[in-house]
Formats: C-alpha cells, sequence, structure tokens
C-alpha cells in the first residue's frame, strides 16, 4: 500500500508562477513499511517538502496524498506524526504531563503516557520537569508525542539530533519496529553513516530539485565512483606484492589502490593469483558520504 503519494510538487513562496521555487516537480511515493531519508544541503527544499506533506504550507502546484486523502484533510492529520528537529516543550511541565497533554489533544487516554515514555527510554525520568532534560532528552519527549495514535506516516526532521550513539541505536530500533508493522517513515539527516545502514531508500534534493532517488546501490551505479582496494601483505611479501599491483600505495603497513566497479571481478582474479603474498584484502564500496559529496557537485 502507497501511504505518501507526491505529485509534481512545486512551492514558489512569492506566490508568483514565475518566481523562485523552493521545490521544483518533485515527485515521490513511499509505501508502507518503507524508511526513505530525504538528503540536501540547507535551503534544498527538505523543510519545505515535510512541511507541504503535513499540510503546514500549501503547494503552489501539484498533488500530495497520505493513504489516498489530501493532505492537510482531517484524515491524512490523523494519519501523520511529525517531530521537528529542535522540539520545544513547556520546561515546567513533567515529560508525564506533557506527553498527557498530547494524547488529550489526539483524542487518546492520558494513561498511555508513561507506556510511550518507557518505549523511548524515560520510564526513570517521567516525573521530572522538562526544563531539567538535556536536548536528548527533550527529542525523546518529541519522539514519544510523535509515536501517539500509531501513525501510518511519520515525517522526521533531523531525529537523532543531540542523541548520544547508544541512544540513536535505539532509536532507530523503534524505527525499524515501526516499518515492520507497516509505518512509512519520511527522515532527513545530516547523518549519513546512519542513512546508510538503517533506511530502504534515498532522495537528493539539491536547489529545490529532486537530483536523484533510488536504494544505496542504486546511487552508487549513479555515482559510478571508484571502489578502494585494500591489501595486507604476508610477512616479507610487502616488495613482490608492490611490483604485482604497480598503481598501489602503501597506507599504515597496507598496499591500496582504486578500480572502477565494473573492474571489480578482474581486481579478484588479481588478488586470487597472488594468495601467497596477500595476507588479508578489503574491497570497500564509497560510502554515502562519498556519493551525496559527488552528486551534490555534479547538481551544483
Amino acid at each position: 500500500m502507497t501511504l505518501l503519494t507526491l505529485s509534481h510538487l512545486t512551492k514558489r513562496y512569492d506566490g508568483h508562477a514565475t518566481g523562485p521555487a523552493a521545490l521544483a516537480d518533485v515527485s515521490l511515493t513511499i509505501a508502507a513499511g518503507e524508511r526513505v531519508a530525504l538528503l540536501g544541503h540547507n535551503g534544498a527544499g527538505k523543510s519545505t517538502l515535510m512541511k507541504c506533506v503535513l499540510g503546514l504550507i500549501a503547494p503552489s502546484s501539484g498533488e500530495i496524498a497520505i493513504a489516498g486523502h489530501a493532505q492537510g484533510s482531517p484524515v491524512a492529520r490523523a494519519l501523520s506524526s511529525y517531530l521537528p528537529e529542535s522540539a520545544a516543550f513547556h520546561p515546567a511541565l513533567t515529560g508525564r504531563e506533557q506527553i498527557r497533554h498530547f494524547l488529550r489533544l489526539r483524542g487518546e487516554a492520558a494513561s498511555k503516557a508513561d507506556g510511550l515514555l518507557d518505549r523511548v527510554g524515560l520510564q526513570g525520568a517521567a516525573g521530572r520537569r522538562i526544563g531539567t532534560y538535556s536536548k536528548g532528552m527533550r527529542q525523546r519527549i518529541g519522539l514519544a508525542q510523535a509515536l501517539i495514535g500509531a501513525p501510518r506516516l511519520m515525517v522526521l526532521d533531523e531525529p537523532t539530533s543531540g542523541l548520544d550513539p547508544i541512544s540513536r541505536r535505539e532509536f532507530y530500533d523503534i524505527l525499524d519496529e515501526l516499518a515492520e508493522n507497516g509505518t512509512a517513515i519520511l527522515l532527513s539527516s545530516h547523518a549519513l553513516s546512519e542513512v546508510e545502514a538503517r533506511t530502504d531508500r534515498i532522495v537528493i534534493l539539491s536547489k529545490g530539485q529532486q537530483v536523484t532517488e533510488g536504494t544505496l546501490n542504486d546511487l552508487r551505479r549513479h555515482a559510478a565512483l571508484p571502489l578502494t582496494v585494500s591489501m595486507i601483505p604476508r610477512l616479507g611479501k610487502c616488495a613482490s606484492l608492490a611490483n604485482a599491483f604497480p598503481e598501489a600505495q602503501e597506507e599504515h603497513g597496507a598496499l591500496v589502490f582504486s578500480c572502477a566497479p565494473d573492474d571489480k571481478g578482474q581486481v579478484l582474479e588479481r588478488l586470487a593469483a597472488n594468495t601467497e603474498r596477500v595476507a588479508d584484502f578489503d574491497i570497500h564500496p564509497p560510502s554515502l558520504d562519498d556519493i551525496y559529496a559527488h552528486i551534490s557537485r555534479r547538481a551544483a
């Protein structure tokens, strides 16, 4: 089932058809259970896209549907939730009081507050005032409110901002569980190593344009960046291995060189022919950081 559909979405803030577009002709679908990352430089249009999806601002043209319902409609709002980058809550309220308040606003029983706080790891701080919370704890409060009502679509803007590494892992574990149960997730993040490991598809925006989208492997093929081959020589075999691979450079005790993706098979054959010289080797594909930088520079 498709949970989110964007069709030729365009947004101009000056209200004129010829004015600069914060978003220009963006089309995208997200299926139930799919985790999609939205990447782009500051000002690329990520926040504008999210606000359009949530019905907070109206697009200049194009269509948005959440499970077949128009964005901003009562049904679409009931099916979706949002976690902004800098979640702000009343400092005088306790975590429990704040979540109870949000539950009542969503027509849910206030008694569910402790269960939500426990799910995001705040059970021990539920009775403390939010003014005493760290930024990471406030972000967890934001996630707890985003979980109210079992939303079918979650829109998350830099959701792991302020979280320590363990909390980030726990956060993505929750997202994985939600996705397994059919929740569609659209998130933006500058932590590309997290996105690389914990999302299904990636969309890159640049100056309001949808530059590319697909799985990480799709983006690797699109970027066509070289692979990095690293070899550890056997004892006493460094010189002969260097002769067999004259393109390699020594780096911290390893011999390293690059090769085109299409040459990977040939490189493996060369490594197999030199097993008496090679103690170990690794072939590293380009990271999402490398791919994003390359595609962004090309788009610019």
